[in-house]
């Protein structure tokens, strides 16, 4: 009989006790923070608003799909040229770094249409069953996409890592010592993941985003101001919110809205869902292998994830209307998270539930946001470097564990090519390519071309293989 006394992980029905429960929720919570926020502040949302409806729509996922996937739901840098042209041609512009309300209503209208992109995705794939999915989205594909979405982030990571100070003189950007405070968080947090045990094992990156800001206080200690790596979020950022004690700077709602119909936003925004339906495909998929692989070596049947991409698919559209209706930007779920469960190996859903409820409080008390907010970006970056790291060896992981034939002409012409295109395009283009007019954000482009071009490779093979 197999020992699973020493088998360290929480599957997504187990619970943790209170105490590690709440300290694998704030890890999830930090790991998901930067780039919620960061969508809300380049596109103009209020971030209040954005932080809740995260959490909200990661609550209500979970719910949708039965308390089966473990997943987190916030905000995707996918939408963010759509919403910048869709604000552009109705004349808005940001005040403060803040779009005007009507402008996000207008948005939310688009992006709750954008749900249903997903929603009817969801219900194909119910349908036609995941096999006839996996025709149209093998390993390669899904691997591909996984790989590209790690790598497209990578130059995020070096940035975040060593962040452009607005101070020219300033001592860490100078001298090379904000590549120190990243580099502290990095190898510290790849060394509690590699040596640490137990339950303490299971916290790398909540402990290395400490040591890094430790180390990045010590600094501002020895040096003062000029040597501080910590951020102050603009007062603009706040100043819409609803309901607030006194000034606001203790506790204040995020500030609601509701959608104005506008045909134009569902014409700009709704397209760029089918650029997240290979992406969410591809993360569940890798949810399933590190689920499945945790639960053989705890002695227990595996969960099948992958058999409910379809509840994922409809719950991710499901979200997307959420998120909208309160107005928050869309989203997906999240591949940061992801890695931080296959690290931790704590796919745990109460976890993510007390993620998603640690995250609405925060939003309501501003020095809150301040302090997850004011971790320096340098800290991030180190975090950054080792999870989109993680993301891309996922997708390697899945072409492995579908035994993947590396050696097929059609195999490797369909992986190079989503490779060149979504890696290329991010960094050739900044994103989004431009081609005949449009413009493709990189990783729907590449999953697109890698769907078509596997599809007419595949023709005939199926002759071949009765025949032999």
């Amino acid at each position: 009989m197999k020992d699973t006394k020493d088998i360290v992980g929480y599957l997504p029905d187990e619970r943790p006790s209170p105490i590690k429960l709440l300290l694998y929720a704030l890890q999830q919570v930090i790991v998901m923070f930067p780039a919620t926020v960061a969508v809300a502040l380049i596109t103009g949302f209020q971030v209040s608003t954005t932080i809740f409806a995260s959490g909200l729509a990661t609550i209500c996922f979970i719910f949708i799909t039965g308390r089966k996937i473990p997943m987190y739901y916030g905000s995707s840098f996918s939408y963010l040229s759509a919403v910048a042209g869709l604000v552009a041609a109705q004349g808005f512009a940001k005040v403060n770094g803040i779009l005007p309300m009507e402008a996000i209503q207008i948005a939310q209208f688009g992006i709750i249409a954008s749900g249903l992109v997903s929603i009817a995705a969801g219900l194909i794939v119910k349908v036609s069953g995941r096999n006839a999915v996996e025709k149209v989205l093998p390993a390669t594909i899904t691997g591909s996409i996984a790989m590209i979405i790690g790598l497209t982030l990578a130059g995020n990571a070096l940035s975040d890592a060593a962040p452009v100070l607005t101070n020219p003189v300033n001592f860490a950007s100078g001298s090379g010592w904000v590549w120190a405070v990243s580099l502290v968080t990095l190898l510290s947090t790849v060394f509690f993941s590699k040596y640490l045990k137990g339950f303490m094992g299971q916290l790398p990156l909540l402990l290395g985003a400490i040591v890094g800001c430790l180390f990045a206080g010590v600094l501002y200690w020895i040096g003062g101001s000029d040597y501080s790596l910590f951020r102050t979020l603009p007062a603009e950022a706040l100043a819409a919110s609803a309901g607030k004690i006194g000034d606001g700077s203790i506790f204040a709602l995020p500030a609601f809205s509701l959608p104005k119909i506008s045909w134009a936003a569902v014409a700009a925004i709704m397209p760029i869902a089918i650029a997240t339906i290979p992406e969410s495909t591809a993360h569940i998929y890798q949810l399933d292998i590190y689920v499945n692989d945790l639960a053989d070596k705890k002695g227990k049947k595996k969960y099948g994830l992958a058999d409910l991409l379809h509840k994922n698919l409809i719950g991710d559209g499901i979200s997307d209307m959420i998120s909208g209706i309160v107005g928050g930007p869309a989203g997906t779920n999240y591949g940061e998270n992801i890695s931080t469960m296959a690290i931790t190996r704590v796919f745990s859903i109460p976890v993510l539930i007390a993620a998603a409820i640690i995250a609405m409080v925060i939003s309501c008390f501003t020095p809150l946001i301040q302090v997850i907010y004011g971790i320096p970006l340098a800290v991030i970056g180190g975090l950054e470097i080792y999870l989109f790291g993680a993301i891309a060896a996922q997708g390697i992981a899945i072409m492995i564990d579908k035994k993947v034939d590396m050696f097929s002409a059609k195999n490797i012409a369909v992986i190079s090519t989503i490779m060149v295109i979504g890696v290329g395009g991010q960094y050739a283009f900044g994103g989004t390519i431009p081609f005949f007019g449009l413009n493709v954000p990189c990783i729907a482009g590449a999953a697109i071309f890698g769907i078509i071009l596997n599809l007419i490779l595949s023709i005939g093979e199926k002759k071949k293989t009765t025949k032999e």
